[in-house]
């Protein structure tokens, strides 16, 4: 059994063995086809110009009636993951159409349409009132039964609800009575349509990561009676060419993972998860030109993984603190001559990766970003002290004391550090914005935190862990596991609503860099939608894994 308590005789301490890795070395056995990559790559570059004029093809005649049909087109395309080809003319089309849009909406009452429109704007920073649903109430003030004969518009309906802000009240509403009605749509609806709307109970497209989401539209879009065969094919090729993109980069981290030799080199309390990781990167750019910030952004996640699994599974505290003291020092002396082996390494592989860093970082005078992350690694590295010396004496804080270490701790701040690495948007002034903790992160960080301790709770418990903000909020307000459940997803919800608040009220941001934090948002609930996805990955995150690298798109 993996999950067994084991000894470590050099130590002569307990600690819970992980599970290990399910993939190990296999994707270093699995063949990339460098004509095929250049192939598609030529095919799609071909129809690329066929699709742009689909898009701006609508603009010849610039009636209410063109610009509707040029956004759900629109729609179409982002879910499709095609949208990052045509950014430039989607942005200019809806900031010309949003100066419209009260005339262009007056007599539109069709529900998919509005919904549609709703999710669109706002997902591009326009921010649509959420009064334009009123016109779908009855006399009641409620909405209508009616609209319940409509599978689609409800489905689209729900999707709009999940960019509500703290004051879209009426989103509330649609949000309730869509979940209410859509699970008995479901019997009723097409097979392809009841699969899109089962998937989206159970993770709406807003706060699920891209690539999946294009994985599942095209299989929808596929089995469409009105679909359009250039637009089809498009996506799979597109879609084709990213998954053979993936596997090759899985293939060099995994090779530089395996260069390590983190099993003989570290007692196994760590999380072998080098292929988890690269799939959770790719919730944060899974555009094929960021395959250089992926494999970058991989090893940083494996930095964290190892850091926070020293912290929090298996150092002394004594310990703990001589590795926080090693990196806050970013160089080893004579206190590092006398840690154990495996702390030794721990520190030489943090610095030998950031090392990396710099040789990248350098050349393209992107010296300040590389500073900037080391002085986020550093804080992440004192929360992980923090939680410690917490855990190590079974101490329970105050909630608020313990989210505000914890927040940290998960390491949202760093992850946006890292990410700004690469980003050619990311200046000096973008990082004092993320080390100004802006509403927008911090919402963020603060759902990773409660996410996690939710999902993770019994886990943290069979292994003694009692410093989480599940016995926090238990201890501080009185109340049971399932009073504490239930009032920390609330604080998650409300958290959501925040997130899309900020995120149009952010106006002094380069839109991509608050489309990572989204991105960031997004990967953590997929990590936690389904149970603890990144310790235990052997449920839907393997079956995720599986179907983007492993079962190749059929075009």
């Amino acid at each position: 059994m993996e999950s067994q308590t084991d000894l470590d005789h050099e130590s002569g301490r307990t600690f819970k063995k992980l599970q290990r890795s399910q993939w190990a070395d296999h994707f270093l056995n699995v063949p990339v086809d460098e004509l095929e990559l250049d192939v598609i790559a030529s095919e799609l570059e071909a129809i690329k110009p066929i699709v742009r004029d689909m898009l701006m093809s609508f603009s010849k005649e610039e009636n209410h009636e063109s610009v509707k049909r040029k956004i759900l087109l629109i729609y179409v395309m982002i879910s499709l993951g095609l949208a990052y080809h045509f950014e430039d003319e989607i942005e200019e089309t809806l900031a010309h159409a949003f100066e419209k849009i009260d005339d262009m909406i007056a007599d539109e009452h069709d529900l998919y349409t509005i919904s549609i429109f709703f999710w669109v704007f706002r997902t591009y920073g326009h921010n649509m009132s959420s009064d334009v649903f009123k016109r779908f109430k009855g006399a009641d003030g409620k909405l209508m039964d009616s609209l319940t004969k409509n599978a689609k518009g409800m489905l689209s309906l729900y999707e709009a609800a999940h960019l509500r802000t703290t004051r879209d009240y009426i989103m509330d509403e649609a949000l309730s009575f869509t979940t209410r009605h859509l699970e008995s749509l479901v019997a009723g609806a097409s097979p392809h349509l009841s699969r899109l709307i089962h998937n989206a109970l159970g993770l709406s497209q807003h706060w699920n990561m891209e690539i999946l989401v294009a994985m599942e539209y095209i299989s929808f879009y596929e089995q469409e009676e009105d679909h359009d065969e250039m637009l089809l094919k498009f996506s799979k090729l597109n879609f084709k060419l990213l998954q053979l993109l993936y596997i090759k980069e899985l293939k060099m981290v995994t090779k530089w993972y395996k260069e390590f030799q983190f099993a003989s080199k570290l007692p196994p309390y760590f999380r072998n998860r080098i292929v988890e990781s690269h799939f959770f990167v790719i919730s944060m750019y899974f555009e094929p030109q960021f395959s250089r910030v992926r494999i970058m952004l991989t090893k940083l996640y494996t930095v964290l993984t190892i850091v926070d699994d020293t912290f929090d599974r298996y150092a002394s505290i004594s310990e703990a603190v001589s590795l926080a003291n090693s990196i806050e020092r970013w160089a080893p002396d004579e206190d590092t001559d006398r840690q154990p082996n495996y702390l030794r390494f721990v520190f030489k592989f943090v610095l030998d990766v950031f090392k990396d860093f710099q040789g990248e970082m350098e050349p393209e005078g992107r010296s300040y970003s590389l500073k900037y992350t080391v002085e986020e690694f550093k804080r992440f590295v004192k929360s992980n002290l923090d939680l410690a010396k917490w855990a190590h004496v079974a101490h329970v804080p105050s909630f608020e004391d313990y989210m505000e270490v914890g927040e940290v701790e998960f390491g949202v701040y760093m992850v946006m550090a890292g990410t700004l690495m690469r980003m050619e948007h990311a200046t000096e002034e973008s990082y004092e914005w993320l080390k100004s903790r802006p509403k927008l992160i911090q919402s963020i960080a603060i759902n990773a935190r409660l996410m996690n301790d939710m999902t993770g709770f019994e886990d943290d418990m069979s292994r003694g862990y009692v410093t989480t903000g599940m016995n926090c909020y238990m201890k501080q307000y009185g109340v049971t596991k399932s009073e504490a459940f239930r009032e920390l997803h609330k604080m998650r919800v409300d958290n959501e609503t925040i997130v899309n608040e900020e995120l149009l009220k952010t106006k002094n941001v380069p839109r991509r860099i608050l489309k990572e934090a989204i991105n960031c948002a997004r990967m953590t609930r997929v990590a936690y939608a389904y149970g603890e996805g990144f310790t235990h990955p052997e449920g839907k995150i393997k079956d995720f894994i599986s179907s983007l690298y492993l079962d190749q798109i059929r075009l």
